[in-house]
């Protein structure tokens, strides 16, 4: 299947998702001279709420050098606002025709609501290869919550299977530190994934940051996580018998004072309580601690 076959098909599948979108909003459309508006280039702004919020800067660059020679081929595409225009498709080419430092770009200006704004946005961005992960599971997220399909509708839609879209969802979870690192490149996603079994957000971070410093493969930091759950467990297992030996110094105490007694353990220091009924208890008590000193 060629790529632009299957693009075509992704749009399609999105389009079963969000009903009220006409094909003529998905694919690209048939345009004449005369549907083509030059506007100045100041006037036009990014749509805030777009998915994708990281562009290359290389990858601009070597896109404004071609605008300086053949111009701006494909126009993008813009609603009317107040104070200018607001960008539905085409922020890259926006963006490489400022560094060009062209005066004005043409635009076909179109007529949509916010809602269907934010729709084409995240379906011409979805369908881009170049897409940030992070953005891609926020996109995802945002076509789950709005529409209420699950993640196998979603992966039906897009061609992927639902554990792919459930590993990229549950990237979210992460602390934010860690998920700028993954979008700026430091980690991959791989290596998020491994970190999510840390639920301390600071214990995650620290750690991100060791496998960036030391250039830890996934596997290495799947290592390095089972090796901390084991410590855990060993943790654990050695208060459970801590406890344990508590228990048996109260129930050994119980027997020695005739009277209920409760240990209670701290960090750094701890109690025992030694229960009384009535004077007398009390002083039968005191007679057995005197006898045993």
């Amino acid at each position: 299947m060629t790529k632009a076959a299957k693009k075509k098909g992704l749009g399609k599948g999105l389009q079963a998702l969000i009903p009220q979108l006409s094909r003529v909003d998905i694919v690209e459309e048939i345009v004449t001279e005369d549907s083509i508006k030059n506007i100045n280039i100041n006037k036009i702004f990014p749509n805030e709420h777009q998915p994708r919020k990281d562009f290359n800067k290389e990858a601009l660059q070597e896109l404004a050098e071609s605008i300086k020679l053949h111009g701006l081929i494909q126009p993008i595409v813009v609603i009317k606002k107040e104070d200018g225009y607001m960008i539905i498709a085409g922020e890259r080419r926006w963006r490489a025709a400022r560094n060009a430092e062209l005066k004005e770009i043409p635009c076909i200006v179109k007529k949509h609501n916010e809602q269907q704004l934010m729709e084409i946005s995240l379906i011409e961005n979805i369908q881009r290869e170049d897409l940030n992960i992070m953005e891609e599971a926020k996109a995802y997220k945002y076509i789950i919550d709005t529409y209420q399909v699950t993640q196998d509708q979603l992966g039906e839609a897009l061609g992927k299977s639902r554990p792919y879209i459930a590993n990229i969802l549950r990237l979210l979870q992460l602390d934010n530190r860690v998920i700028g690192m993954i979008k700026e490149g430091k980690i991959s996603a791989g290596h998020g994934r491994a970190l999510l079994s840390i639920d301390n957000s600071d214990r995650q971070y620290e750690i991100a940051k060791k496998v960036e410093e030391e250039h830890l493969n996934v596997r290495q930091v799947e290592e390095l996580m089972r090796n901390l759950s084991n410590s855990k467990k060993k943790e654990k297992e050695n208060k459970k018998e801590k406890d344990f030996m508590l228990i048996k110094f109260e129930e050994d105490l119980k027997s020695f004072f005739g009277t209920k007694v409760n240990i209670t353990k701290g960090r750094k220091k701890g109690k025992i309580e030694i229960e009384y009924y009535n004077d007398g208890d009390l002083e039968r008590i005191l007679s057995l601690l005197e006898t045993s000193s």
